[in-house]
């Protein structure tokens, strides 16, 4: 077995952070990462100590869940509880992020954003390419499916 490269390596460890996810939509993982080491991880699920989407379903406005946290959110705030500072930071995650995400990622200090799944939002990319945060769509290879879900909301 081959072993693997630092962002299939980071990667791999947020689609296993997805697994966690409590919404039924769309399972997403994040893991924010400095000097190639593991600072947080998030998954998008509701507040803590608040009903999940699994348990109660998934809270719809304008087309959106807005029941959970997106696992960009929680990796951020798992830093910020913690005291960890992100400034140039990395950030893997298994979908690219929307413009909210965005805006936490670009005041947080992150450097760069790793993504493997697209999400539709031009803005969150516009705002990443004007501060300077460096984005990097990862292969993951065959197995992972080119984009799935793209065009759902989350």
């Amino acid at each position: 077995m081959a072993r693997p490269d630092w962002p299939v390596y980071f990667m791999d460890i947020a689609e296993r952070v997805a697994r966690r996810s409590t919404c039924n939509r769309r399972a997403v993982g994040a893991v924010i990462v400095k000097q190639k080491r593991i600072l947080t991880t998030g998954y998008n699920g509701a507040p803590s100590g608040m009903a999940h989407c699994h348990d109660v379903g998934c809270l719809m406005v304008d087309g959106h869940c807005v029941r959970t946290l997106h696992a960009e959110q929680n990796a951020l705030i798992q830093a910020a509880h913690f005291g960890v500072s992100t400034e140039g930071a990395e950030i893997y995650i298994t979908c690219s992020p929307c413009l909210t995400c965005a805006k936490m990622i670009i005041n947080a200090g992150i450097q760069k954003v790793w993504y493997r799944d697209g999400y539709p939002d031009d803005l969150a990319f516009q705002f990443l390419e004007e501060a300077g945060v460096a984005i990097e769509k990862l292969d993951m290879g065959e197995d992972t499916p080119e984009d799935p879900g793209a065009g759902e909301e989350a």
